[in-house]
């Protein structure tokens, strides 16, 4: 049970649910929460259970939650018989009930979500009695079955309803497209001007007007930090904590609403008295302090209103020039950098993915390096710890001996002397690699400026041709480019002209099929009539009967006899209802009484065995 439990809490609190329970949390729910819960799966899966058991009665919830349980086959736990238990505890919110229930919807949403959409084609239509009373209708309900190409009839009204919803679906994305384009036009328009007055009023700025702007938003920046913003969060707190409250108190029903209104009125009345006796007072100076609360209260309306008028102003000033920024950044690019197009991109991707694996090696082999780092940074700081340590005890050992320092001089001396002789050998080896270098260095350049003359020339030569081929390509590109752009732009109109004329002809030759298969059906139905009308009107009684219409009247007089048989017999049943119900209860009470002298005359004979009761002078004796 945790473990279902814990498995239902872990599935709630992802999407699309976003409950945030914990096991705690989850299993303290109340039986209208659980529902409301069970409800809310139901309705992930078929959107019409989407609906607040709050505002629904409890057998109408149940019989909802179960026909939708039925449609996608869910089997209680359990035999038949509790079969009751389970619509009751889906009544009343039972956990044992709803926690399988919730479990197994969980396991197996996205299949569910498939047969709940489709059990609106599958399940049978029930036509009423009433309708069926038409000879038409009847035939046609008890044909349909039968009828010659059945499934293949229904696919083509599959398909039919596939290309109309998709018909649909498409007229409404063009109608949301050219709503679309209607407010970017509207929005481009817009933006142009406000971009045309933003260069006008930057052409003529001046220091004076510059500060006065800046005083302004200084004054309306610590308005809305000292004033507005202080009001807006104690509102949203005040809305919060009221929002708390509502959410801790428990469902709300009609009494209750009646019960709140009726204070409400109240209230109301109070408070119209109270301004009435107010009014009756009619104090000079209260009503001065009146009119100016008034006053302040509607300046400071107004303060705030042109406040948020300004913010907003402000953030669409925002956004406007990020767009404006953006709209220049891409009309550099489209006229300054080239974009890449097939095997150059499939080129530039590859190389980026070589790029990338080799800096993630690099990036690995540092981490390894940052690690063997800090493993040696530690090593080092031990070994100067253990360095200084036997320094210390080095220390006290010469100041007990009485030659402290000895062995700090004598390292010094030894250091000095080491560097003395390196000094001095690297000298000797410096001054005569140097004068050897200078030589080498001398012979190199002289060869090297040979060696280069003719090429200096060569290259000198090939830079002009550079420069000219770089020219020509250049312009044989903006020739491609141009030519590159009129195709494409043709292309793409041939394709949505293609894609116009394919979704005109499969509508043409859906609109085809259906008229085909209704003109068949409707020859079936011509034949059939003329069939019928030919029997009827016939001579010959045999073919009367077989006639629809005779055997539709010969069948409504076999039932209105055996309609009027079972009436006689009904009655003949409710007339000896009374006696036969008193004759079984006389049966039973006589099974009684025959119970109840068996029981007496075995407790008789029980009693005879053991001994024999003799009644004499009104006395009785037992004698073993």
């Amino acid at each position: 049970m945790s473990d279902q439990i814990k498995f239902i809490v872990d599935n709630l609190n992802k999407e699309p649910f976003r409950k945030n329970y914990n096991l705690i949390t989850f299993d303290s729910l109340e039986p209208m929460q659980l529902l409301q819960v069970l409800n809310d799966v139901l309705a992930e899966i078929d959107p019409k259970q989407d609906v607040d058991i709050r505002e629904e009665m409890p057998e109408q919830t149940a019989k909802r939650m179960l026909s939708l349980l039925g449609i996608l086959k869910y089997k209680p736990p359990g035999s038949a018989t509790d079969m009751s238990t389970f619509r009751q505890g889906l009544v009343i919110g039972s956990k044992p009930v709803i926690y399988p229930v919730l479990h197994w919807l969980l396991q197996r949403t996205n299949e569910l979500k498939k047969r709940a959409y489709l059990a609106r084609f599958l399940i049978k239509l029930e036509v009423p009695s009433e309708f069926l009373q038409d000879e038409t209708v009847a035939d046609t309900n008890k044909q349909v079955e039968t009828v010659q190409n059945h499934q293949r009839m229904l696919k083509i009204a599959r398909q039919l309803r596939v290309e109309k919803e998709r018909e649909e679906f498409l007229a409404q994305q063009k109608q949301e497209q050219k709503n679309q384009l209607f407010h970017a036009v509207q929005r481009l328009q817009r933006i142009q001007n406000q971009l045309k007055s933003m260069r006008h009023a930057a052409a003529d700025a001046k220091p004076e007007s510059l500060m006065k702007r800046l005083e302004e938003e200084i004054k309306f920046n610590s308005y809305m930090v000292t004033e507005k913003f202080p009001k807006e969060l104690e509102n949203k707190k005040k809305e919060l904590h009221f929002l708390q409250k509502v959410i801790s108190e428990p469902a709300m029903g009609q009494s209750d609403l009646l019960e709140l209104e009726s204070k409400i009125n109240e209230i109301n009345t109070q408070i119209n008295q109270l301004i009435e006796k107010k009014m009756i007072r009619n104090e000079p100076i209260e009503g001065r302090l009146s009119l100016y609360r008034q006053q302040a209260s509607i300046i400071s309306h107004k303060k705030e209103a042109k406040a948020e008028e300004l913010q907003e102003a402000k953030e669409k000033l925002a956004n406007l020039e990020r767009e404006v920024s953006v709209k220049t950044n891409q009309t550099r690019e489209f006229d300054g950098t080239e974009v890449l197009k097939g095997d150059e991109f499939k080129r530039y991707v590859s190389k980026l993915r070589s790029k990338s694996t080799i800096f993630k090696k690099k990036h690995q082999i540092i981490a390894e390096f940052k690690a063997e780092f800090g493993l040696l940074q530690r090593t080092e700081e031990l070994l100067k710890q253990r360095h200084e340590n036997i320094q210390h005890q080095l220390q006290t050992l010469e100041e007990k001996k009485g030659i402290s320092g000895y062995s700090y001089t004598q390292e010094e001396l030894e250091r000095v002397s080491a560097l003395k002789s390196e000094v001095d050998e690297v000298k000797g080896r410096t001054l005569d690699d140097m004068s050897e270098m200078v030589k080498k260095l001398n012979s190199l350049v002289t060869e090297k400026k040979s060696a280069l003359a003719p090429v200096i020339k060569e290259l000198r030569q090939l830079r002009q041709k550079c420069q000219e081929l770089t020219q020509e390509c250049d312009e044989k590109k903006s020739q491609y480019d141009s030519c590159a752009a009129g195709l494409e732009s043709n292309r793409s109109k041939l394709e949505q002209e293609v894609r116009g004329l394919r979704e005109e002809c499969l509508q043409e030759e859906s609109r085809y099929h259906y008229t085909n298969f209704m003109i068949k059906n409707l020859e079936v139905q011509l034949r059939r009539a003329t069939d019928e009308m030919k029997a009827y009107v016939s001579s010959d009684q045999q073919e009367k009967r077989k006639a629809i219409r005779e055997q539709y009247t010969k069948n409504i007089t076999e039932q209105e006899n055996l309609g009027k048989k079972l009436r006689e017999k009904q009655k003949a049943v409710r007339e000896s209802h009374g006696p036969n119900m008193k004759q079984a209860k006389m049966w039973r009470d006589f099974e009684q009484l025959m119970e109840c002298k068996k029981q007496c005359f075995l407790k008789q004979q029980s009693q005879t065995s053991i001994g024999q009761v003799i009644q004499e002078g009104g006395e009785d004796r037992l004698i073993l």
